[in-house]
């Protein structure tokens, strides 16, 4: 739920606007528009500290049975991502599968790519040619800059020996039916990569018109309520920086510090050089902390690194390195574990 509020003189909270609940459907925006939506801009599913690095290679793909899934993207890990998009549970129940049991086929497709040449040939260089525009081919083919682009992303992210080891899902939509959600979450607890996010309109009044916005929301996999409590710091042998970590997560159970908290750390500074990891001619100089300028223009963090490595989702904690060669997750983690040191009792 979203409420829109205004300060008064004294920061007193007043209601200000009214909020509509909408659906895709009355606003007629159909499948089709939220696929290209989601295509040119997947980072927006994911929060900061999900260090979601992704690269779309394909859209409407057909297999060899004429099963048709919406988008296949690339993960930091080198494993192929299908990524399924349904408006709303009405055209889910209009279809004669299950979203998951679809899901599931398209990612067993998936699962047959077993090389970059196979990729490449069977999926990116179709998409390569359906946005020609999107792509400098020079005196190049498809096939061949698509393998040099594949190769590059897999190698940056040093996955190039784990090629599409394992597949996952993602499926997008407005909401989810009851067994949707329960086949979901017994597939992750199984160890199905498999992910529900709702993605819903919502509209604010204001005089005439009105604004529109996106809600984003995980249902699954959904956070342990563990993950919410803070633990103590424990510096046992093997601990990592001192910080109670989630069993099984492999994550500490507070949520990252984002790019506010780094500046007033003093991590990051207005004016300082920052560049993307492997990338040349990436430096650019820091404003706040949410802007950067790159090549005298003005824009995220996120969009920087979108612009300089041309993927279609980046983290950039984990890409973005300062003047001395360290990325922003390293200086962070260090000085977390400082922050845990400090405040753990002696004695």
């Amino acid at each position: 739920m979203i409420i829109p509020i205004t300060l008064t003189a004294d920061n007193g909270i007043c209601a200000h606007q009214e909020v509509e609940k909408i659906s895709f459907n009355s606003i007629g925006i159909t499948e089709a528009k939220i696929e290209e939506f989601l295509r040119t801009n997947i980072g927006l599913l994911f929060e900061e500290e999900d260090d979601e690095t992704l690269l779309i290679v394909g859209q409407q793909v057909i297999n060899l049975q004429n099963a048709r899934n919406d988008l296949v993207a690339l993960d930091a890990n080198g494993n192929l991502v299908l990524i399924e998009i349904k408006r709303d549970a009405s055209d889910m129940a209009s279809r004669t599968e299950a979203m998951e049991f679809q899901a599931i086929r398209y990612a067993a497709s998936l699962a047959t790519v077993t090389t970059v040449d196979d990729l490449v040939e069977r999926i990116f260089a179709r998409y390569m040619k359906r946005w020609p525009n999107e792509f400098e081919l020079g005196d190049l083919t498809p096939e061949e800059l698509g393998k040099r682009i594949i190769n590059k992303f897999l190698r940056e992210n040093n996955s190039d020996r784990s090629f599409n080891s394992s597949q996952r899902i993602i499926l997008v939509s407005s909401s989810f039916d009851e067994q949707t959600l329960s086949a979901a979450a017994w597939m992750n607890n199984n160890g199905i990569d498999i992910s529900c996010i709702s993605l819903n309109p919502i509209k604010i009044s204001e005089g005439q018109g009105g604004s529109i916005f996106l809600s984003v929301d995980k249902l699954i996999p959904a956070r342990p309520v563990e993950d919410f409590f803070v633990g103590f710091p424990d510096f046992a042998v093997g601990s990592e920086a001192g910080l109670s970590v989630a069993p099984g997560s492999g994550k500490t159970k507070t949520s990252l510090p984002r790019m506010a908290k780094l500046m007033e750390w003093g991590i990051v500074k207005s004016g300082d050089k920052v560049s993307i990891k492997g990338f040349a001619d990436s430096e650019a100089t820091v404003r706040d902390a949410k802007t950067v300028d790159y090549k005298g223009e003005v824009m995220s963090f996120n969009a920087w690194g979108l612009k300089v490595t041309g993927w279609s989702s980046v983290g950039i904690y984990e890409w973005a390195v300062n003047s001395e060669g360290r990325t922003l997750a390293e200086c962070r983690a260090e000085r977390m574990q400082q922050e845990a040191t400090v405040s753990t009792p002696v004695g």
